[in-house]
C-alpha cells in the first residue's frame, strides 16, 4: 500500500485495474465499498478531453464553474497544457455550488455534441463572481453560442451527461476530495489550486 501524504496522495499502483485508495481503506460510495480504478478516473469514455487526446500524461481537474479558485487557476492550467503539448486534460464537472453550477455544466456538456465544448468551457471559466442564468447566457452568447441549441444537445443525451456528473461526484467522494479545484496529474492527487510552475513540476514528476 502506498504511503499517503497530505499534499500528494499517491494512487496505489499504476495498473488500470488497481483500486485507488485513500489511506489504507477505500472510501465507500452510497453506503458500499466499490473499487475505483485509474482507468475509471482518467479515461471515462464519456468525459470530453482537451489538450492532446493522445498525450502521455493526463491531468484531471475536479471543478465547478462557480468556484473562484477554479476560475483563477484556469489560465495557468491551460497555459501549462499548451506549453507542454503532450498532456491530456480531463475537466471533471463536479457542480457542488448550487443550481447555476449544474446549469453551466449541462450547457457546456451539451456543447460537446455541437463541437463547441472548449469554447463553452473557456467562456464560463472567464466569468466573474457567482453565476446566474443571465450571466451564463450572456457569457455563452458573447462567444457565439446558441443557448437553445446547447440545451437541446444536452437534453438529447441527458442520461449520458447526468451519468457522467454522477460518476464524477462519486469518484470525488471515494477519493476524499473536500472541494474544488482538485487535480490528478498522472497518478498523484493534488488538492487545491496549482500554479503553472507547480503543474509543470507535477507533469515532469509523473513522467519519472
Amino acid at each position: 500500500m502506498s504511503i499517503i501524504t497530505r499534499r500528494n496522495l499517491l494512487i496505489s499502483g499504476l495498473g488500470t485495474s488497481t483500486a485507488i485508495v485513500l489511506g489504507a481503506t477505500l472510501v465507500p460510495t452510497a453506503g458500499r465499498a466499490q473499487d475505483l480504478t485509474v482507468e475509471d478516473v482518467l479515461f471515462d469514455p464519456d468525459n470530453p478531453v482537451l489538450g492532446n487526446p493522445d498525450g502521455d500524461v493526463t491531468i484531471v481537474e475536479f471543478f465547478d464553474y462557480q468556484c473562484p479558485y477554479c476560475k483563477a487557476n484556469h489560465p495557468d492550467l491551460t497555459k501549462a497544457v499548451a506549453e507542454d503539448g503532450n498532456v491530456r486534460l480531463v475537466m471533471k464537472d463536479w457542480p457542488i455550488l448550487g443550481a447555476p453550477s449544474i446549469r453551466a455544466s449541462q450547457l457546456a456538456l451539451g456543447a460537446v455534441d455541437t463541437g463547441t465544448y472548449e469554447t463553452a468551457v473557456e467562456a464560463l471559466m472567464a466569468t466573474e463572481g457567482r453565476l446566474s442564468d443571465a450571466v451564463i447566457k450572456s457569457a455563452l452568447e458573447k462567444v457565439g453560442l446558441d443557448i437553445p441549441e446547447l440545451d437541446a444537445a444536452y437534453r438529447a443525451n441527458r442520461s449520458k451527461w447526468d451519468g457522467l456528473m454522477s460518476r464524477n461526484g462519486a469518484q470525488a467522494a471515494q477519493l476524499g476530495l473536500r472541494g474544488t479545484p482538485a487535480f490528478i496529474v498522472g497518478t498523484s492527487i493534488y488538492p487545491g489550486s496549482m500554479n503553472r510552475t507547480e503543474l509543470r513540476d507535477a507533469i515532469a514528476k509523473s513522467r519519472g
